[in-house]
């Protein structure tokens, strides 16, 4: 796994291993820059739906900080439940855009959850919730 953070010296430190090495923030922006260009072959299922299910839902967890039910993120996406509950079970499928509870809820999605986790991430907006 890679991690970065940004550094006091205008470097972002990433991690490799059990080190970290040093690089430019110029030089990993122009990268990030690129991997957010041309987008992944993961992600070519999706549709505007999928991509408005899945951004309501990251967007929302950190204000409710619990788990959100598919009738609240049908009516945070002005959509109907029933477009919503195929879309969950399809991005769950996925294993890597959001998990749902037993009870259908959805807990995470990447990179947020309202479980607990050693993580946690705080938004220029106040909110606060544990990062996936």
């Amino acid at each position: 796994m890679v991690l970065a953070r940004r550094s006091m010296t205008n470097n972002i430190l990433v991690g490799e291993g059990a080190g970290f090495r040093r690089e430019p923030e110029d030089k990993w922006r122009e990268k990030l820059t690129t991997v957010l260009a041309s987008p992944s072959p993961r992600l070519e299922f999706m549709t505007r739906m999928h991509h408005l299910v899945r951004d309501t839902v990251v967007t929302e967890l950190p204000r409710y900080r619990t788990p959100l039910s598919p009738a609240l993120i049908a009516d945070k996406a002005a959509l109907t439940v029933s477009e919503v509950e195929p879309i969950l079970a399809e991005l769950e499928a996925g294993l890597f855009f959001l998990w749902r509870n037993t009870g259908g809820e959805v807990s995470w999605a990447y990179p947020v959850t309202a479980e607990s986790t050693p993580h946690r991430l705080r938004f220029s907006t106040g909110e606060t919730i544990y990062a996936a």
